[in-house]
């Protein structure tokens, strides 16, 4: 039962009741109106939610106060996973129900009581890229390789009634959201605002349909399943004001690159950023759904756009009842077109954004094509050079979502086609569609043969190389790559392009816009200058300018026009699951029977298991040892990448050593319901740096005093049984890039007690400290010259962790103090206090196991 204190309960003329903003501020809840969109619908699900215990009426004023030394709870209305991170999800609520029964408890207690949609997305890879049986062939060898994970999949939908799994071969999580999953407002007794958390921090996408929603770790969505609150301090939002229009041969993709650079610099990690001004109107829903997609990237927790009469448009071609949408916001007073307070404001003309590239290895690291121009020198046949494109990918949601940006590409496409240009021999190219709707724009407007005429056949409906999947490069390629140390060079549409994640292979990585892609493809090199130099020479003998195959503005608008009369409601009337999916065997039965071999893909997690369930240090740590030194922006790909899995990699030779064919290894992705093996793959990225392994990359470090060079969990385990804690040094940013729980869960399983750097990423500090292990922030870490032979001790443990609880770190070379500053608990709210204590998130449910009475709203 709602308290509804400030007497905010209306009607709407269907009936329906709903929370009404407006008369939350009339009683006195606050200045609701001058609050930014985003903080209203956090208001509002505060409203809904209050029982007096977990949300009270204070929590409703601190955020209309802006208190942002309070933290507030919020419920989300459903869950969003795609399958690398949701099956582990999944798993862990099973074993969770089964530590549960262990106990003594009801696991009916734990037990999901939230919507929780699975796109399962990113199992793709591009075995096969460049023929029209690509798609099909990668489909099957897809079934093959993850026969487990489905089986396992198909019997979770049956163990869990709010389970809706979305099948291989559909699209991405994400697109699929915008396009078909996500409600705006939800109806039924009680109409709100729909919510979402998700498995991937590119969930944010959602925030330019003006759904609120970000995201978080599996561990943290395992809670937010079970009807947890998740508690966030109450956020300041930064306001971005847009100016101006897109200029012609500009894209959404330059200015989300742009914003990445922009926003990264100004510093708007744990804000949120909310999109206005008069630029907003020439925005589409597409448009703004690229830019709010790589939220991520700059760092944000939302990338919000306030619903005006483009979203009510989209919604309407895209089958939601808008008429009724438009009728509850309307009741909640936000279609005024009042501009609100920010906390902050940054200005944005957008006729100033040029045509932009992001690389070679971060997303904030912006250029102009012309700054990649190198001098050339002769080759000869089939001879790769420094720069050389062996991977160029139309690929990810943040693109193929957008139908400009993919009609652009179809068409620039056809140009280059007409005029006889082809892709260079050496590239791969491919095409990996975040749903069907995409792939039907580019046949029925007749740009796919274009497309198919240059190697970009459709390869399948689902991430693909943007999150690692890039298949194998010709072997005659890797030979020259490996045997000159060539920096070769990939070139795609995607949102990420840390180091070792697109290919193992490859050195650089670049993001662009899906046409830049396709004239990357033609060129062959990035040594380039696109804007003046040629791209190649036509079947006339002359040669051909980017500015010669781009298409027109007019040309652009007018295919995605008539592709919308052709297909009016897009993707929400194409199909959410397949034959095949639905004939897939799998067992019956209210339990599953774990994998008990040592390298099955679907083991028992241990995270709820009584050794996993106890907090790894009692009062100050002292005495520790470093287990990796490390330096700025360590990503989430660094510490648990998801690649294949190297043969000579420790874990690709505790695989093999068990009898797994070098060719079955699989990716780090796949095996995350193996801990074995991806204990072994913790921080084994190719390209990490760790001081303690100097002159070596990957997952090695030294072990000291002795001072042997050893993989990183052979030298946990011997600090483990020596009775040594150990910690993890590291400078700015650690844990950037993805919501990968996996990246804490290693931590844990390798005995960390502690990550000291001079500042964390969101989703990352949280992970960790759901996982029992204790983020110290340490600016002054940045003066240190660390060398790895140091012991740490962090003071101000001795009464427990305690939120943002101020700590002394203090590092000795022998008896020599070498460093003493203040640090800080990165511990931020009181619920955080309470998972440390208990030794993490899963352990806490399990000793306060939720009411079973059902808590949706």
């Amino acid at each position: 039962m709602t308290l509804d204190s400030f007497r905010a309960t209306r009607s709407l003329p269907g009936g329906s009741r709903f929370f009404s903003l407006p008369a939350a501020e009339a009683a006195g809840a606050g200045p609701l109106s001058r609050l930014p969109h985003a903080s209203r619908t956090l208001v509002e699900n505060l409203l809904r939610h209050e029982n007096g215990r977990t949300v009270t009426a204070d929590h409703i004023r601190a955020l209309a106060e802006r208190d942002t030394t309070t933290s507030i709870p919020f419920h989300p209305e459903r869950v969003l996973l795609q399958d690398a991170s949701g099956i582990p999800v999944l798993a862990d609520l099973v074993a969770l129900a089964e530590r549960a029964a262990e106990l003594g408890l009801d696991p009916a207690a734990v037990a999901p009581r939230r919507r929780m949609d699975l796109v399962v997305d990113h199992a793709l890879e591009l075995d096969a890229a460049g023929s029209a049986l690509a798609a099909g062939l990668n489909l099957d060898r897809e079934y093959d390789r993850h026969a487990d994970r489905y089986r396992f999949l198909r019997w979770a939908q049956t163990r869990f009634p709010g389970l809706r799994v979305v099948p291989p071969g559909i699209g991405i999580c994400h697109q699929l959201n915008l396009e078909v999953l996500a409600d705006v407002v939800t109806g039924g007794p009680v109409a709100r605002f729909d919510s979402v958390v998700g498995t991937d921090s590119h969930t944010t996408m959602i925030n330019a349909l003006s759904v609120t929603g970000w995201g978080v770790g599996g561990i943290e969505a395992t809670a937010a399943a079970l009807g947890e609150p998740i508690l966030l301090r109450v956020p300041e939002v930064v306001g971005v004001r847009l100016t101006g229009a897109i200029r012609s041969g500009v894209l959404a993709t330059d200015v989300a690159l742009t914003l990445a650079a922009v926003l990264r610099a100004h510093g708007v990690v744990q804000r949120i950023v909310e999109f206005h001004g008069p630029g907003l109107a020439a925005l589409p829903v597409p448009d703004r759904a690229t830019i709010a997609n790589m939220a991520p990237e700059y760092g944000a927790t939302m990338a919000y756009f306030p619903v005006d009469a483009r979203t009510l448009d989209y919604l309407g071609r895209t089958g939601r009842p808008a008429g009724e949408i438009r009728a509850y916001l309307a009741a909640q007073g936000i279609l005024s077109g009042i501009e609100p307070d920010y906390d902050d404001l940054i200005e944005l003309d957008l006729t100033t954004v040029d045509r932009t590239l992001s690389g070679p290895s971060r997303p904030h690291e912006t250029l102009h094509p012309g700054d990649l121009r190198r001098p050339t020198t002769a080759r000869r046949p089939g001879e790769l050079s420094e720069g050389d494109v062996v991977i160029a990918a139309i690929t990810s949601c943040t693109n193929t979502s957008n139908p400009r940006a993919m009609a652009a590409a179809g068409l620039l496409a056809r140009n280059a086609v007409a005029r006889g240009l082809t892709v260079a021999p050496w590239t791969k190219t491919s095409l990996t569609p975040g749903s069907r709707a995409t792939a039907e724009l580019l046949r029925t407007s007749g740009l796919q043969s274009a497309l198919d005429k240059l190697g970009f056949q459709v390869a399948g409906y689902g991430c693909g190389t943007c999150m690692g999947n890039s298949g194998p490069l010709r072997d005659d390629l890797v030979r020259q790559i490996r045997a000159r140390g060539l920096s070769v060079a990939a070139v795609l549409s995607g949102n990420r392009n840390f180091p070792g994640r697109i290919h193992t292979d490859v050195t650089h990585s670049y993001l662009a816009s899906p046409p830049l892609v396709v004239a990357f493809a033609l060129a062959g090199r990035t040594t380039i200058d696109l804007d003046c130099d040629p791209l190649g020479t036509g079947r006339d003998g002359k040669p051909v300018l980017l500015e010669d195959i781009w298409p027109s503005e007019t040309e652009i608008d007018a295919t995605v026009t008539a592709a919308e009369h052709r297909s009016p409601g897009r993707g929400a009337s194409l199909p959410m699951t397949t034959d095949r999916w639905q004939q897939l065997p799998f067992p019956a039965g209210a339990s599953y029977a774990w994998d008990e071999q040592e390298t099955g893909l679907i083991r028992r997690p241990p995270f709820a298991d009584a050794a996993a369930c106890e907090p790894l240090h009692s009062g100050n740590i002292t005495g520790a040892r470093p287990l990796l030194v490390l330096g700025d922006d360590v990503t989430t790909d660094h510490i648990s990448p998801v690649g294949r899995i190297q043969p000579g990699s420790a874990a690709g030779q505790w695989l093999t050593e068990r009898g797994v064919a070098p060719e079955e290894l699989g990716s780090y992705s796949a095996r995350r319901l193996n801990h074995e093996a991806m204990l072994r793959g913790g921080f084994a990225n190719p390209r990490l740096r760790n001081k303690l392994a100097e002159g070596r990359e990957g997952g090695w470090t030294r072990l000291l005093p002795d001072g042997d060079i050893m993989p990183v969990h052979a030298a946990a385990a011997a600090y483990a049984r020596r009775g040594t804690p150990v910690v993890i040094v590291a400078g700015r940013s650690y844990g950037v890039g993805s919501a990968r729980d996996w990246a804490a869960k290693v931590t844990r399983l390798l005995g960390v007690q502690a990550v000291l750097a001079q500042s964390f990423e969101r989703i990352h500090r949280t992970n960790l400290v759901a996982l029992g292990v204790l983020p110290v922030e340490c600016p002054a870490l940045g003066g240190f010259d660390a060398d790895g032979t140091e012991e740490f001790d962090i003071l101000g443990l001795d009464v427990g962790p305690a939120v943002q609880a101020p700590l002394t770190v203090i590092a000795r070379r022998g008896e020599r103090v070498v460093f003493e500053q203040a640090a800080l608990a990165r511990i931020d709210t009181e619920v955080e206090q309470t998972w440390m204590r208990a030794g993490g998130l899963l352990p806490r449910l399990l000793a306060a196991p939720a009411p079973v009475a059902n808590q949706s709203r």
